[in-house]
């Protein structure tokens, strides 16, 4: 069973902007904290951002501070990205994920829960 669905990645310019979307299917996904990660190729997967699950406390890597925000939508069950200025490093299939977070927000064995990816592709 699919739990979590991500949308919104896509063929981009740099400098340019999108904005990506991830649906739970459970209600309980609501009392989870959720990131987004990404991988690309021929590198390991990366921590991007977080939120907990208040959505009172948010993470970034170093990399997309300042560029990105995470947000969440409890009623909807949906998790959200924001990524303005982009680059062309930051070409990727990125993740959503879900879970119960008890040491490290940016620690990708945290989440038990994982999306199937969409593909940012940002051309210079």
């Amino acid at each position: 069973q699919v739990l979590l669905v991500e949308s919104g990645g896509g063929l981009v310019q740099a400098g340019g902007s999108l904005r990506l979307s991830c649906v739970a299917s459970r209600r309980t996904f609501s009392s989870y904290a959720m990131g987004w990660f990404r991988q690309a190729p021929g590198k390991e997967r990366e921590f991007v951002a977080a939120v907990s699950w208040s959505g009172g406390n948010t993470y970034y890597a170093d990399s997309v501070k300042g560029r990105f925000t995470i947000s969440r939508d409890n009623a909807k069950i949906t998790v959200y990205l924001q990524m303005n200025s982009l680059k062309p490093e930051d070409t990727a299939v990125y993740y959503c994920a879900a879970g119960v977070v008890y040491r490290d927000y940016v620690d990708s064995a945290e989440y038990r829960y994982w999306g199937q990816g969409t593909q940012v592709t940002v051309s210079s």
